[in-house]
Order: structure tokens, then sequence, then C-alpha cells
């Protein structure tokens, strides 16, 4: 085991969009094992948008990170030490981290990961919280019935590409959002969605939405906000469903954003509106799991990850979620398997 532990610390509340002076790396011992901890050599780290929240200073998020104190995130590691887990040392574990070498994590916290069923990564992926996200937003919340045109922002990321490919396989007709001529053709070619726009070159969202769903959007799966989800609301179809799970365009904002501005459109549609957090559904995150593993391991469900390496360019990956650099799962590939 290295005797050194390189880290991030939160060294600043960002005002407006992060930047790397928001981010200190420093070494510090390699933690200890507490009663009934695990000591985690990190192989991947998550980063995440709704990280950015957890930033401020409370009014995003009611457990905000505190400035000089470690980032955190889930993480996919080798077990290196434990004491009282019952887990073998060299296992594979996923849980919650930081955004560090080695971290120490209560051991109910922990979940074997099989590395012979499906890449470690995908821990942190199809197979984890986004894939979680995407899989009971859209049958629980957003629930398309087969013939519904259902539109999806953020449709090149983690979460959005996943939504999209479950909405398809409940005989809905998916349109997604993606910013760049790049992302539209993965999210056309590789995720199976009848249509994409770039909306980074698209001056009329609402004329885009009239061409390829003519007859409205049934099912709006919102990662987004802003001026796209305006543009949605105003083509909601009647007893249209819209689950919102995030808004990654508001998330710098330095002032509250006004909007959205077409609540009009809900009353003469009849149409719903909810917002949901994958942690309300844990007690059933194994059937989630079961059911995603089936379709990826079939290959009806197909996933991507863009993995920065070495923990040092941690920042530059969580930035690079804002502007939109990521295909897929956003990933730090911290070390290498060493059993």
């Amino acid at each position: 085991m290295n005797e050194t532990n390189h880290a991030f610390l939160l060294s600043d509340r960002p005002e407006g969009e992060p930047d790397r002076d928001d981010f200190d790396l420093i070494e510090r011992e390699v933690p200890d094992p507490g009663p009934g901890e695990a000591v985690v050599r990190t192989l991947f780290l998550s980063v995440d948008p709704y990280m950015r929240g957890r930033m401020d200073a409370g009014e995003s998020y009611a457990d905000p990170w505190a400035v000089g104190e470690p980032l955190q995130g889930a993480v996919v590691g080798e077990v290196v030490a434990e004491s009282g887990t019952g887990l073998e040392e060299g296992a594979v574990v996923a849980g919650p981290g930081e955004w560090a070498e080695y971290v120490a994590v209560s051991g109910h916290r922990l979940q074997p990961v099989d590395p012979d069923v499906a890449p470690i990564s995908t821990s942190l992926g199809v197979l984890g919280m986004p894939g979680r996200t995407a899989y009971f937003g859209v049958r629980e919340i957003a629930k398309p019935r087969a013939g519904d045109t259902v539109v999806v922002t953020g449709a090149a990321g983690a979460v959005g590409s996943a939504a999209g490919q479950i909405a398809a396989l409940q005989g809905a007709n998916v349109v997604g959002f993606a910013g760049s001529d790049r992302k539209v053709e993965v999210v056309e070619e590789e995720f199976g969605f009848d249509a994409g726009i770039n909306y980074a070159t698209t001056d009329d969202y609402a004329g885009a939405i009239d061409e390829v769903a003519p007859d409205g959007v049934d099912v709006y799966f919102d990662n987004v906000g802003g001026p796209i989800t305006d543009a949605v609301f105003s083509r909601l179809a009647l007893d249209a469903r819209v689950a919102v799970c995030g808004q990654i365009s508001q998330y710098n904002a330095e002032e509250a954003p006004t909007g959205p501005r077409k609540l009009g459109t809900l009353i003469e549609k009849r149409a719903s509106v909810e917002g949901f957090l994958v942690s309300d559904f844990q007690p059933r995150f194994e059937e989630a799991t079961r059911t995603i593993s089936a379709w990826v391991e079939s290959g009806v469900l197909q996933y991507r990850e863009t993995v920065v390496e070495d923990i040092e360019n941690a920042p530059d990956a969580f930035l690079g979620l804002f502007s939109g650099e990521n295909v897929g799962k956003q990933l730090v590939r911290v070390g290498e398997r060493e059993r």
C-alpha cells in the first residue's frame, strides 16, 4: 500500500461556474479502518452535475460540502484493509467515497462488484446511480406508453442516454436534445433515438420539436431546464407527463432564473409534472440493476463512458460536465487493479 494519499478539498465556494481555484489537492496519510470500516483504494471516481449544488452554502442542498473538507463522490475500488466488515482484502466494491486515492468507508455502505459480470466502471454508470435514475424516472414517473413521443434533454449523458433507450423499450418514439452534431450522431446511431436535436445550433427549439413531434410531446424527461424546457412545455400533448430529473443549465446561475414560463400549458393539456430523487427508490435498487444488466448483456441498451486519467485531473473532469465535453458517464480513473 502507498504511504501517501492524494485528495481534493473544497478550497472555496464558487460564484457562478467553478474553476480550478475552487479545488485544493493535498497529500495525507492513508487512513486506517475504524470498527466496521474498510479502506478502499479508489480505481474509478464518479463526478456528477449534482455536485455543483453541494459546493454552495446550503441553498441547493441541505448538506453542503464544508470549505476545507474533502469533496465527496461515489467510487469503485479494491479493499486494502478492513475491521469487522467481513469483506476480503482485494474484493472490488462500490459505494460512497471521496475525491481521494484511499478512503475509509463503513462496510454496510459498500456493495460487492463482480468484475466478471461487466467492467467495474459500470457500477458508477449504467449499472449504478445514473442507470437507476433513468430506470425509475422512466418506468415509475414518466410511464411512457407504446406510440408516445418522449423528449429527453441531456440525451448524450449517462442518465439521458439510458432514459431514452428505456423509453424506446416501452414502445415509445424518442427525441433527444444534445449539444453537438457529434453527440446527435451518437444519440441516433448508437443509442437508437428516433431523432436528435442539436440545441447549440438551433435557434427555435419549439419549431425543432414541431418537426420531429408534430402531434406534441407525451413525455418529457428533463435533465436540463431553462429555455429548452420552456419550449417543450409549449408543445406538450394532452395528458403529458413530465419527469424532472435535473436542471444542469441552472446549476451555475448566480441569480435565481425566471421560469419555466409556459405553465398555462399544463392546465390546458392536463399535464402532470413530478420531480424525483433516485434515493426514493433505494429498496428497489437490486431490481433495477438486475434488469439493466440483462438489457446491457443482450445488447438492447448501449452505454458510453468518458474517462479522464489520474486523480490530479478530477476537477477538469467535473468542470467538463458543464461545457458538454463528456458522452455518457464521466469518470476519473484513479488506479489500476492489483489483484
